[in-house]
């Protein structure tokens, strides 16, 4: 058990290194946090420093959650501390706690505050260790709808959406055997559950139609 606490209490740590904040405040001087929609996220340096700096801290947060399930995960070793009851193997099972904790240490980061992003880059990193051909699908879907609706908070939603449906469209239409369906659709699902309630906010400002819309634009500097 303290094997399996250890490996927890490091994804959170990992998955709670404040990227959007350090970048933004090196490049700019400024808190993040205090622009934009206010959101430790991605999306917001998007939106306040330009998309190349945005970038630079999704693909570091998807990055917090490949290296929680690829890396911090492989500390484990031995049998699990309680009953594994899912048709993953041990491992795996040990791999999807660690994404979920970095996830998690992403969204109430011990850093700042407990405030942190929605948490769907470093899903992002998580998920395409463990389901690769679903969330390369999502990726397309969330660039198109972000380049058409020009909302990254739509594209998320909708993307986050789409994963689940494609796992159940490939498994039960097309008969592709996916290992630990039964147990992975369900743990989607929550996930999904979560993007959606951390973007609760967001789709309220949809639907009033006044939600922030990305700018491919170059950004001036702030002073």
């Amino acid at each position: 058990m303290l094997l399996l606490t250890i490996i927890v209490i490091l994804s959170y740590l990992i998955g709670s290194v404040p990227n959007s904040i350090i970048i933004s405040k090196a490049v700019s001087g400024i808190d993040i946090r205090k622009h934009g929609s206010g959101n430790a996220g991605g999306t917001n340096v998007m939106r306040v420093l330009g998309w190349k700096y945005g970038l630079l801290v999704i693909f570091l947060d998807a990055l917090k959650g490949a290296i929680a399930v690829v890396i911090i995960s492989r500390l484990f070793y031995g049998p699990l501390p309680f009953e594994n009851v899912s048709p993953f193997d041990d491992f795996t099972l040990v791999q999807i706690i660690a994404g979920m904790s970095a996830v998690i240490g992403h969204i109430w980061t011990v850093f700042a505050e407990f405030k942190g992003g929605k948490g769907i880059a470093t899903a992002l990193g998580m998920l395409l260790t463990l389901i690769t051909i679903d969330m390369l699908i999502a990726v397309g879907i969330f660039g198109l709808v972000v380049l058409i609706s020009r909302y990254v908070s739509l594209g998320s939603i909708i993307a986050a959406i789409s994963v689940p449906s494609t796992l159940f469209i490939r498994e039960n239409l097309f008969h592709v055997d996916i290992p630990g369906y039964s147990t992975l659709f369900p743990f989607i699902i929550g996930v999904t559950a979560l993007v959606i309630f951390t973007h609760r906010k967001n789709l309220v400002r949809i639907i009033n139609g006044n939600e922030n819309k990305i700018s491919f634009r170059k950004k001036n500097k702030i002073s």
